[in-house]
């Protein structure tokens, strides 16, 4: 059997941004899912410095690779914090949650 190597699709977000921009009401839109965008950001690239597919993450976790889709898609889904932590663990990293005093 062939061995598959695993090799990351890149995304441009600057670009997509810079786009998608330019529709009417993606600004507000996009600002009220800051949070979900950078947790999904965040969890994608654990999972490329560990240089893991959506398929190995989801087999150390004990789970399948749509849960691990669905958890990486940003506004989609609302993780626990058990999954975050079983997701962090399953790409070699420690979770951390902090609240920030706002301005």
């Amino acid at each position: 059997m062939a061995e598959l190597k695993y090799s990351p699709v890149t995304h441009d977000h600057k670009a997509f941004l810079a786009r998608a921009g330019a529709r009417r009401g993606f600004k507000e839109a996009y600002d009220a899912l800051e949070l979900e965008y950078e947790l999904a950001s965040q969890l994608l690239r654990a999972r490329t410095r560990a240089g893991l597919t959506q398929d190995a993450v989801a087999e150390r976790m004990g789970t399948t690779k749509s849960a691990i889709s669905r958890l990486e898609g940003s506004g989609k889904h609302a993780p626990s914090l058990t999954t975050l932590q079983k997701y962090a663990r399953a790409v070699g990293c420690d979770l951390r949650v902090r609240l920030v005093p706002q301005k």
